[in-house]
């Protein structure tokens, strides 16, 4: 069986404020060409359809002609939710269209029960485990623990014991969304950490076929078994150079009997410049990133006047314009992400305030920052 691992559309996302749905459309268009020019059987998609819990209608609208014309081709679709659907809308009508060939799985109680497929080599369990929550999760799975790891052990449970009453040829592949340990993140995916740990083993989802996994954007492989397909279209400036797409998996008798990468196109490329104003505006070798969108980092000791104008004037697809100019001496600007590590929460919102603003946050605004933490603080264990 032939079957396709996609994940991550984030539907409605916008980059930077530019519009991203009639790139995602062609993404659309082109998810919809691989499976039939290769054939597929069974599209795998591990969560994050969307990329807000209340879509916009055009949002909708792009998501609906997608599962209509992937239903069209004939193949199975299995969907799980991300940590970015809303389970009750995305799961909406999840019965009714069960009999299209779109599985749609969004509850906690879909852990443990497979979609079955079947090919020439007889059954294929597949079975999706839609992003669950350790605090919403824990009861229904009856688990103790209340992490990310404990959760899914539990949904894995689940799935062994099942798999234990199907034939004993019975092949399985596994849906989740999750930050699997080993994986490698990027700027644009949402934080999901319990008590500052987000990594999930990846011994919890031992002795399946494939294990098709969604949440990281970047395509990567943990084991040739279990892979992230990362998302469609590049989301951040850290995934500058990425390559897009998405896994095609072959099921034999045996089990997995190879993965092959397709590539996406990138609408329009992604890169991450630095230097003095002057500099950037005058190198002959930046002249490929004119049409590229664009992240400056002015490295001018003094802040230059009308920069961001200057900047579009030659590249005008600039999204991000930073000002370090302490990096002159230093090499690739630090992410924001980086920039934050090691900070506690009240470091965080000063440093987010400087950020914005260009200037430290004074010590009056700390104290209201802190005061603000506090409250929120209380709130929580009032609550």
């Amino acid at each position: 069986m032939r079957m396709l691992h996609t994940s991550d559309w984030h539907l409605g996302r916008s980059f930077h404020r530019e519009d991203m749905l009639g790139a995602q459309a062609g993404f659309i268009d082109r998810l919809v060409e691989v499976v039939r020019s290769e054939r597929v059987e069974a599209v795998l998609v591990s969560g994050d359809v969307y990329d807000r819990a209340l879509p916009s209608v055009d949002t909708v609208a792009l998501a609906n002609d997608a599962l209509a014309r992937l239903a069209g081709t004939g193949a199975r679709v299995v969907i799980i939710s991300g940590n970015h659907d809303s389970v009750t809308r995305l799961g909406f009508g999840a019965e009714l269209i069960d009999a299209a060939g779109v599985h749609l799985r969004t509850e906690v109680s879909a852990a443990g029960r497979p979609v079955l497929l079947e090919d020439r080599h007889g059954p294929i369990a597949v079975y999706p485990l839609p992003y669950l929550e350790p605090s919403l999760s824990a009861d229904p799975l009856q688990t103790q623990a209340r992490s990310h790891a404990g959760v899914l052990d539990a949904a894995m449970s689940r799935v062994r014991a099942d798999l234990l009453t199907r034939p004993a040829d019975t092949r399985s592949v596994v849906l989740a969304h999750a930050f699997v340990a080993g994986g490698a993140g990027s700027d644009s995916e949402r934080d999901i950490s319990v008590g500052g740990v987000s990594a999930v083993p990846l011994s919890v989802f031992a002795g399946v076929d494939y294990l098709a996994l969604g949440h990281l954007h970047n395509r990567q492989v943990l084991t040739p078994a279990a892979r992230y397909s990362g998302s469609p279209l590049p989301y951040s400036f850290s995934e500058a150079g990425a390559v897009k797409g998405m896994w095609l998996v072959e099921l034999d008798a045996g089990g997995l009997a190879g993965v092959s990468g397709i590539d996406l196109p990138v609408p329009r490329p992604l890169s991450r410049i630095s230097g003095r104003l002057e500099e950037l505006l005058t190198d002959p070798g930046l002249a490929a990133v004119e049409s590229h969108f664009v992240q400056a980092t002015l490295t001018d000791p003094v802040r230059p006047a009308e920069c961001m104008e200057r900047v579009r004037a030659r590249f005008p697809h600039t999204l991000v314009l930073l000002f370090d100019p302490e990096h002159a001496q230093s090499g690739q600007p630090p992410s924001y992400r980086q920039r934050l590590l090691g900070l506690d929460e009240l470091g965080t919102c000063s440093a987010f305030v400087e950020h914005v603003r260009g200037l430290p946050a004074s010590p009056e605004e700390v104290a209201l920052l802190r005061e603000g933490l506090q409250e929120l603080r209380a709130g929580a264990v009032t609550a």
